[in-house]
């Protein structure tokens, strides 16, 4: 079993559907002074709503459907990103939405905290966890990377 530290400062990824991205600046005006206290990263036009509406700085990719979601899945994989907030529209179909499924599935298998509403991001935000070193336990995957094919 391998673990790793979340340091206090956590580094956070933001992402919002089109059809979501007012609900999740709104939220992210009402944790303002909370999300200041973390690095936080965004897909294209999130991040720079974000950085508009926060005054703070935002790392900003690409746009989910032109390799956002996939590059935010990569910074998962390589244990950059330590919580996924991902305000999803299950209403509209997605482009890209075999991306979404993915970046999902990696946060998942990296066992980082993901929030696909409100409500549950703001349990993730205002959990005592969120403001101190954490150990999240990562699984092993060593009998799966072992496997005869």
């Amino acid at each position: 079993m391998a673990v790793k530290i979340l340091e206090n400062r956590k580094r956070i990824a933001l992402v919002a559907h089109d059809n979501k991205k007012t609900e999740l600046i709104e939220w992210a005006k009402y944790n303002r002074v909370t999300l200041s206290k973390h690095e936080l990263y965004a897909t294209g036009t999130t991040g720079t709503l974000l950085e508009d509406a926060l005054d703070v700085s935002v790392r900003k990719l690409l746009s989910g459907p032109l390799g956002g979601d996939q590059q935010i899945g990569a910074l998962i994989a390589e244990g950059k990103i330590d919580v996924l907030i991902f305000f999803w529209d299950p209403m509209s179909a997605q482009p890209h939405d075999p991306d979404i499924k993915a970046l999902l599935r990696l946060g998942v298998v990296w066992n980082i905290p993901i929030a696909c509403d409100r409500s549950t991001a703001d349990f993730i935000l205002t959990s005592p966890l969120m403001h101190q070193e954490y150990e999240v336990i990562l699984p092993d995957y060593n009998t799966y990377l072992k496997r005869k094919l």
